[in-house]
């Protein structure tokens, strides 16, 4: 029996344990365990409960767009993601996970993610900001966001909003059953450099369902050490790929804890959707209405 940290037997070159593990493990090949726990491969009810979660997500996105203008603070913004949230019985994904105060990320300009929410924080002409809603549905979590751009943005703007975007689209594009997961990371980083932007290395995409980050990491990077295994029917786990237009290195302020910023003061952005892999491709659990209606992935920005 091919062990953990013997090179696979299909000859990809890939540890087994990166590499064909947990198909086998889920056929039943190789003489190897059990078949995966559904916190991994979810059963039909949990891929119900996922969508249901991915809907409503969708849902409190297309609700919040319509006030991210210049002029409103990100305090705000917020309060109208808890209320609409709870609103409608469900539960702020972010709020008290790890002790985070809010019910929403929201990240301005050189912020690249985990942005807390303040009454001082004022949207102004000019500025991206991203805002990253998890909500939790019957017990499953929901995750995406978006970056908008405030009235007149610069064309460096322009340009990492509109990568950012893309890169998230090739990254979908490129996953379904018994693909790799690091066709992801080898996907998106290339392009990403080809418009001389870089990805955030330290923040990655994960397994998602009734806990907020499960089994396994999704590196958005090309890299040896990042974590991969066949892509099976019933994964559930987002992509949310950071750009920035500098350098990939990011710090975290001191003293909130929290805040993450580009190392050289860079621009950021991020898109993210939450996906299920199916028998035959992949489904976007967190497509919202106005999404759906146009027949897109994502409400690109022009």
């Amino acid at each position: 029996m091919t062990g953990r940290n013997d090179p696979c037997w299909c000859g990809s070159g890939k540890k087994y344990k990166k590499c064909h593990l947990y198909a086998d493990m889920s056929s039943g090949k190789n003489g190897v365990g059990k078949p995966l726990s559904a916190s991994v491969l979810k059963l039909p009810q949990e891929m119900d409960g996922m969508r249901r979660a991915g809907v409503f997500n969708g849902q409190l996105m297309d609700y919040i767009r319509t006030y991210v203008k210049a002029g409103i603070s990100t305090g705000e913004l917020d309060a109208m993601v808890h209320e609409y949230t709870v609103k409608h019985g469900h539960t702020p994904g972010s709020l008290g996970y790890h002790n985070f105060p809010k019910s929403s990320c929201i990240s301005i300009n050189d912020v690249v993610c985990h942005g807390i929410p303040s009454n001082n924080a004022i949207l102004r002409d000019g500025d991206i900001v991203n805002i990253d809603l998890t909500t939790v549905v019957d017990g499953f979590f929901g995750d995406s966001s978006e970056t908008f751009m405030i009235g007149a943005v610069s064309e460096e703007a322009k340009k990492v909003v509109r990568v950012s975007a893309l890169a998230l689209l090739k990254g979908i594009e490129a996953v379904g059953p018994g693909k790799h997961l690091s066709i992801i990371g080898e996907t998106i980083e290339p392009f990403v450099q080809s418009y001389n932007c870089s990805v955030v290395r330290q923040y990655t995409g994960h397994g998602i369902g009734k806990k907020f980050h499960e089994f396994f990491t999704v590196c958005h990077h090309r890299a040896e050490d990042c974590e991969d295994v066949i892509l099976l029917p019933g994964m559930t786990f987002t992509i949310e790929p950071m750009i920035n237009t500098g350098n990939y290195k990011v710090v975290t302020d001191r003293h909130d804890g929290w805040t993450v910023r580009t190392k050289d003061g860079s621009l950021s952005a991020q898109f993210e959707h939450t996906l299920l892999i199916t028998e035959t491709g992949v489904e976007v659990l967190t497509r919202t209405p106005s999404q759906i209606a146009a027949g897109t992935l994502l409400n690109f920005p022009s």
